[in-house]
C-alpha cells in the first residue's frame, strides 16, 4: 500500500497540467476562505466530468493509487491534455509486477555480479540480466558496480538514463520481479542528490534536467559582448555540491609524485594573492550537436548553438601558485583538476590539462572567484573554478577542490571515455577511446544568432539588404579574422565587422560578435526566402568546413560546420 500511495503521489504532480485540476483548486480553495468568495470562483471555475482519458486515468491513480492505471497511463502518452513527457513516463515504466514472469529475491540477485555468474542488476521492481549488454554499454565498465544489486542510486544520478529509448532496452533484459520491493517516488524521499539544486533563470532552455544542462534563447546570445551571468549557459555533469565558503579548502599536489606534502588553501588565501583578469569564451564540445544529429543520430545532449558565453573572470594566476611550489617546464607533465561534484561511488568530476599550458603566463589559466565582477554562482563553480582560456569547457572544472601535477591525464571517465572526436566511419563497434586524443582546443566556429530559422526578415527597401549577427570564436587563443556570409550558397560571399577585445594573438581568449548586411535578390524577394551561411576564419586561416557530414563522429562533438539558417522574406 505504501508503495501505490508513493506512485500516486508522484503522478499527483501531474495534475495542475489538466484544467479541471485547476477549477477544482480554485472551488476548493475559495470555500476555505468562505462562501461568498466561493460563489464568485464557481461563476469562474465550473466543474465538469473530465474529458478524457489520460485525465479519468491520472483522477483515478492519483486518489486510489491504482498500479494498474499508472500501467495503463503509459499508453496513453498520446493524450495532448496530460502532457506526459518522456521523463515522466520512464519514472512510471519501473514501477510494474510483470505477472508473465518469475518473481526473485535480492540474495538471489547478489549471486549473479560477474559475466561467468551472469551479471543481473535490478531496477525499480524489475530483475534485468545484462550480462551480453555489459561488453557494450557506452559508460565502460561503471554498469559493473551495480552488478547483483540496484542500478536505481547510480540512475539518480545519470539521468540520461531515464528516457523511454534506454528504459525500453532495459525492459527487453528483463527476466523477473524483486520481491518485497518498496521504491520511493520522491527526490526528499530517496535523499536525493538534487534537493538542493539552486535555481535558474527561466530563460534558459534546459536540454537535460538532471544533470541540469542549459542555453540561453540563441537570439539573445549575441546582444551583449560579456554574456550576463544568469543567462550563461550551463552544463553539469552531477549534482551542483553544497560549499560553505568559510570551510572551503584547496589541495594542491604539485610534488609529481614524489613525497611532499601538499599546499592547502582557503578560499581567503586565494583571494589575498595578486587579482588577474581575463576575457574567455567557454564552450561545451557538444555545442551545435542537434545540427549534427540531423545527419545522423549521435550520443549526447541535443545542444544548439548556445552552449557557449563569453565573460570576464578573475582570481589567482595558476602559474605563479605552481611556480612557487617548485614546478619546473616538462611536456611529459600534466596538471589535473578535481571538483567537489561526486558520482554515486564518491568519485569527482575530473579533468586535466598539459602542464605547459599551466604554466605559461600566456595561458592565462586562473583560479577563479569572480564572473563579470561578480562572486561566481553555484551553477559556474562557487566558489572557485578554473579558468583554461582557449580550451573546450570540460576543462574548466568547476567547484575546484583538488589540483595535482602529475605524468599522466587525469583517469576519470570525461577525460579518457569522453569528450575526444572520431572518423565519421568509427561507430560504437569500432570505437577505441583509449587511442585518441582528449578535445584540448577548440575548433574555429561562428553561429547566426539573428535572424532565427524560420523567422519573417523584413528586406529594407532602400538598399536591399537584411541584417544579420551572430558570434565567432575559435580556441587557443586564435583571434577572430574574418566572417564570410552568403546568402546564394557560396556564388558570393559579403565580410561582416566584427566586435572584439584588443588582445593580442596567442591570447585571444574571448569571442568576437559580428554583424553583417546581406543584400537580397530580387529572385529570392519572388521566392520570399533565403539560406544564409556563415564561416569563419582564425588568426591561423583555419576555416570552418561546409558540411556536418565531413565532420560527423558518434559523440557529436567539434561540431563547427557552416551555420546555416532560413528564413522568409517579408
Amino acid at each position: 500500500m505504501r508503495l501505490l500511495w508513493q506512485r500516486a503521489g508522484m503522478l499527483q504532480k501531474l495534475l495542475p497540467q489538466t484544467k479541471h485540476y485547476r477549477r477544482w483548486l480554485a472551488t476548493t480553495t475559495a470555500s476555505a476562505r468562505g462562501n461568498g468568495q466561493e460563489e464568485k470562483d464557481n461563476a469562474r471555475y465550473k466543474w465538469s466530468t473530465p474529458e478524457s482519458k489520460a485525465e479519468m486515468l491520472l483522477y483515478g491513480v492519483c486518489w486510489t493509487g491504482g498500479l494498474g492505471l499508472a500501467y495503463f497511463l503509459l499508453t496513453q502518452r498520446g493524450e495532448p491534455e496530460a502532457k506526459l513527457d518522456d521523463e515522466t513516463l520512464a519514472r512510471l515504466w519501473h514501477i510494474t509486477a510483470r505477472k508473465d514472469l518469475p518473481t526473485y529475491k535480492a540474495e538471489q540477485v547478489e549471486q549473479h555480479n560477474a559475466p561467468d555468474k551472469r551479471i543481473w542488476v535490478t531496477y525499480g521492481l524489475g530483475v534485468y540480466d545484462v550480462t551480453e549488454f555489459a561488453e557494450n554499454h557506452p559508460g565502460g565498465d561503471k554498469i559493473m558496480m551495480a552488478a547483483g544489486s540496484a542500478i536505481d542510486p547510480f540512475w539518480a544520478i545519470y539521468q540520461q538514463h531515464n528516457t523511454l529509448e534506454v528504459l525500453e532496452l532495459l525492459e527487453s533484459f528483463r527476466i523477473g520481479n524483486l520481491e518485497g520491493v518498496t521504491v520511493a517516488s520522491t527526490d526528499e524521499e530517496l535523499g536525493s542528490p538534487w534537493a538542493q539544486e539552486p535555481k535558474r533563470h527561466a530563460l534558459l532552455k534546459p536540454a537535460s534536467k538532471r544533470p541540469f544542462n542549459a542555453e540561453p534563447p540563441i537570439g539573445m546570445l549575441a546582444e551583449k559582448f560579456y554574456t550576463p551571468n544568469e543567462l550563461f549557459y550551463v552544463r553539469n555533469h552531477l549534482p551542483v555540491p553544497v560549499l560553505a565558503p568559510e570551510e572551503y579548502e584547496l589541495e594542491i599536489d604539485a610534488s609529481g609524485g614524489e613525497q611532499k606534502e601538499p599546499l592547502t588553501l582557503t578560499l581567503a588565501q586565494i583571494k589575498a594573492l595578486p587579482k588577474h583578469t581575463v576575457t574567455a569564451a567557454i564552450m561545451c564540445g557538444g555545442n551545435r550537436r542537434s545540427e549534427m544529429t540531423s545527419i545522423k543520430a549521435v550520443k549526447g545532449l541535443s545542444w544548439g548553438a548556445g552552449a557557449v558565453g563569453n565573460a570576464k573572470w578573475s582570481g589567482a594566476r595558476l602559474c605563479d601558485l605552481l611556480r612557487e611550489q617548485g614546478v619546473q617546464p616538462n611536456e611529459s607533465m600534466h596538471v589535473i583538476f578535481e571538483g567537489a561534484d561526486l558520482d554515486p561511488t564518491s568519485h569527482p568530476y575530473g579533468a586535466s590539462i598539459p602542464l605547459s599550458k599551466a604554466l605559461d603566463p600566456r595561458g592565462d589559466v586562473i583560479l577563479a572567484y569572480e564572473m563579470n565582477d561578480n562572486p561566481l554562482t553555484r551553477d559556474h563553480g562557487y566558489p572557485i573554478r578554473v579558468i583554461v582560456p582557449g580550451t573546450v569547457g570540460a576543462r574548466n572544472v568547476k567547484w575546484l577542490t583538488r589540483i595535482v601535477v602529475a605524468d599522466h591525464e587525469s583517469d576519470s571517465h570525461w577525460q579518457q571515455n569522453d569528450y575526444k572526436g572520431f572518423s565519421p566511419s568509427t561507430d560504437w563497434d569500432t570505437v577505441d577511446f583509449g587511442k585518441a586524443e582528449a578535445i584540448q582546443a577548440m575548433p574555429v566556429t561562428s553561429a547566426i544568432c539573428t535572424p532565427l530559422p524560420g523567422e519573417r526578415v523584413k528586406v529594407n527597401p532602400e538598399d536591399g539588404y537584411i541584417t544579420v549577427r551572430g558570434y565567432a570564436w575559435s580556441g587557443g587563443g586564435r583571434k577572430i579574422l574574418r566572417v564570410d556570409l552568403t546568402g546564394d550558397a557560396g556564388k558570393t560571399w559579403h565580410v561582416a565587422e566584427l566586435e572584439q577585445e584588443d588582445a593580442p594573438d596567442g591570447r585571444h581568449y574571448g569571442w568576437s560578435l559580428w554583424t553583417a548586411r546581406l543584400p537580397i535578390t530580387k529572385d529570392q524577394q519572388e521566392q520570399q526566402q533565403v539560406e544564409i551561411w556563415a564561416k569563419a576564419v582564425d588568426s591561423a586561416y583555419n576555416v570552418q568546413p561546409e558540411k556536418f557530414e565531413h565532420i560527423w563522429n558518434l559523440r557529436g562533438v567539434l561540431a563547427n560546420a557552416y551555420h546555416k539558417v532560413k528564413v522568409k522574406l517579408a
